[in-house]
């Protein structure tokens, strides 16, 4: 078994994306950890109606969140990636209205949902942080609501992958000067965008063929990121580097 990871040397500590905790902070949440997880790719962590006793931090890999319609198609919510707090639903309410599954291997650090509401109101600070990643989850889903309901199909591929490709660039996975890994496949781009897998790979051909970006092999190369900012629709503000969050 390998050995757990303490909360002083979390690998996403070292990235200037998340802010640095005090020693206070970093010993109350050293005490809430519960311990670690390595599940392979394509794991179900959680699903829909499930009332899990765990919620994680990932401290590596990628996945997804989706909903199952009642017709049995999936919409993608959005992606989950490194940092990322992923449970905390369940932790609050009866149970998960979404389901998170594993893209690739993922290492998740691991804690207690009976541990939440006293680590909350032992540690102010800490509950601030919890709230924080919460809403800024669903300040993200609304800027995926509006891309998908107000924007054209391009805008919203241009969104998305500029998206995906500051914040995993900010967790330290790039793979050299406009590389990231990508392990999504069209299928997931196309389900969380509200598009068809044919109309996915026409505007991927398209930003291609301008001269933005390339993707193949799991690999996604931006050549020229402002103009896919641009065809994105985003403001020179929201072009920015994305604000520091805390770390569970």
């Amino acid at each position: 078994m390998k050995a757990e990871t303490d909360c002083a040397a979390c690998p996403l500590r070292k990235f200037a994306l998340f802010e640095a905790l005090d020693e206070n902070d970093e010993e109350a949440t050293r005490r809430f950890k519960d311990g670690e997880r390595r599940v392979d790719p394509g794991t179900i962590l959680m699903h829909e109606g499930m009332v899990s006793e765990d919620f994680y931090t990932v401290l590596s890999g990628m996945g997804l969140r989706y909903k199952t319609t009642p017709d049995g198609k999936r919409q993608v919510i959005n992606f989950v990636l490194p940092g990322d707090f992923i449970g905390l639903q369940s932790g609050l309410m009866s149970e998960m209205k979404h389901s998170v599954e594993t893209t690739t291997r993922m290492h998740l650090c691991r804690f207690k949902r009976s541990s939440l509401l006293p680590f909350m109101r032992n540690n102010p600070g800490r509950a601030f942080d919890v709230t924080w990643l919460s809403a800024v989850e669903e300040n993200l889903v609304a800027e995926a609501l509006v891309s998908i309901g107000q924007q054209p199909a391009a805008t919203r591929l241009a969104w998305a992958l500029h998206r995906l490709y500051t914040r995993i660039s900010a967790v330290g996975a790039d793979l050299g000067p406009g590389r990231i890994p990508l392990p999504y496949t069209q299928q997931d781009m196309a389900d969380a965008l509200g598009l068809s897998l044919v109309h996915t790979n026409r505007i991927l051909r398209l930003l291609q063929t301008d001269g933005m970006i390339s993707w193949r092999d799991k690999v996604l190369t931006v050549h020229d990121e402002r103009a896919l900012a641009n065809r994105a629709g985003m403001t020179a503000d929201m072009q920015e580097t994305i604000p520091r969050r805390p770390l569970i």
